[in-house]
Order: structure tokens, then sequence, then C-alpha cells
């Protein structure tokens, strides 16, 4: 024990959160000290509300509070045009440009084998469900444009024109090659989402 017992064990705790090592941890511990009591409160109370109410939509993966998220129970949104992402935080950011009017399916990860993570450990299946119920004329492989990312757009490619003959899309550059989506910019993304490119 270095400051105190509850000290340590916040700095502990918020290390367990991805992308925050010991120093990162500190220091938001730092200032959760330094923060009056309701506004902490505030946040703590935040953390069981989101852990308790929301969960992921049985039909598309994105974060939900009922069974369907609002996306999918939305008439005014085109069902024919399907955005595969790989993370449920990717619709978030996608959203955000307020200009994509399709659905979305969320994949859970992308392939990675030496990972050990393999098609069968990802939404696949239900995402070809989804094409044929829905009779989707478009699918958009909005997949990180790193390598495990274009090889998962590779792999679905295939897979789905093997199946299926309708149009599939790439997301276009304009998200830097070895980049995440959480890391770019809604315009970006948007510019991206607009001049996409179809995968022959």
């Amino acid at each position: 024990m270095i400051y105190s017992k509850s000290f340590d064990r916040c700095i502990k705790e918020l290390s367990k959160l991805p992308g925050i090592g010991k120093k990162t941890a500190l220091r938001l511990s730092m200032q959760l000290l330094k923060m009056n009591q309701k506004d902490v409160e505030d946040i703590a109370n935040a953390i069981i509300d989101l852990k308790k109410n929301t969960r992921f939509c049985i039909r598309c993966g994105a974060m939900a509070e009922g069974e369907v998220c609002p996306i999918c129970t939305d008439n005014n949104r085109d069902k024919q045009i399907i955005c595969v992402v790989e993370e449920a935080k990717d619709v978030f950011l996608i959203e955000v440009s307020g200009k994509y009017n399709g659905v979305y399916h969320v994949l859970g990860g992308r392939l990675a084998p030496l990972d050990g993570i393999n098609p069968d450990d990802l939404r696949i299946k239900e995402l070809l469900e989804r094409i044929r119920e829905d009779n989707v004329k478009e699918v958009i492989l909005a997949t990180n444009p790193d390598v495990e990312g274009d090889t998962t757009a590779i792999f679905l490619k295939k897979l789905i024109s093997k199946n299926f003959n309708i149009k599939i899309t790439r997301i276009a550059t304009g998200v830097p090659i070895g980049g995440y989506l959480e890391y770019t910019d809604e315009i970006t993304i948007l510019k991206s989402l607009e001049n996409r490119r179809e995968m022959l």
C-alpha cells in the first residue's frame, strides 16, 4: 500500500479497463478524489446503470436497453442495406455522422487466427440469416482497415458472394490504413461511407 487502501483499490480497479495503465489509473483516481461527492456518485451510478440496463441487440448486436435496439425497430431505416462493423462502439461512431440510413450488423470482433478468433467465433451465421430474411440488396463492409479487418472483409465478401447475388461494398480509404474507426473523425467516416467501392 502506497497511499491508502481505498486509493490503491481504485487504481487497481480502473487498471482493469482496456487502455488504462497504472499511471493513467493513478491520475484518474486522484481526479476522482478531488471531485465533489455528488459528481463522483453520479459517475458511479452511471456505470452501475449502464451495466444493469444496457445489453446487446439480439438482432444486430448494437447496444440496446431492450432486446432489440432503436435502429432495428425504426421503420424509416432502409433494412435492405446492412453496414457490417466489428464492435458495437463502431455503430455509435458511424451514427454520429447522422447521414447513414441503413441498419447494422455487429460481428463481435474480427478474424485473427493467431489469437484463436475464427469464423465460428463471430456473428457471421446471423449475418447470412439477415441477408436472406430481409432481402438485403447491399452489404457495406466497414471492418477496420488493417490486416485483420481486411482479412475479415475479404472472407465475408467471398462467403456472401457464394450464397447471394447482391452488391458488396467496402468503406473507402479515408480511414487511415492501419487505423481504427474510433480514432477517425465523423467527417472522414462519412466520406468513407459515401465513397465506398464495390468489391470485385
